[in-house]
């Protein structure tokens, strides 16, 4: 049991809608952009309570 939108509505969706998309293709073009890490870990992040760990051992910052 679903109620009709009011043409006000749908056109406020619609409006939402192309501003997401408009945001996502934005957020695509900045990552694009953006530099790639150089030197960092190959896989996840090794965070561990705040410290880093490279092959067995911690750096705190």
């Amino acid at each position: 049991m679903s109620r009709k939108l009011t043409p006000e509505a749908e056109r406020a969706l619609a409006e939402a809608q192309a501003r997401r998309e408009e945001q996502e293709k934005l957020e695509a073009e900045l990552e694009a952009q953006r530099q790639k890490e150089t030197g960092g870990p190959k896989a996840v992040e090794p965070t561990r309570f705040g410290d880093w760990e490279r092959k067995g051992i911690a750096y705190d910052f």
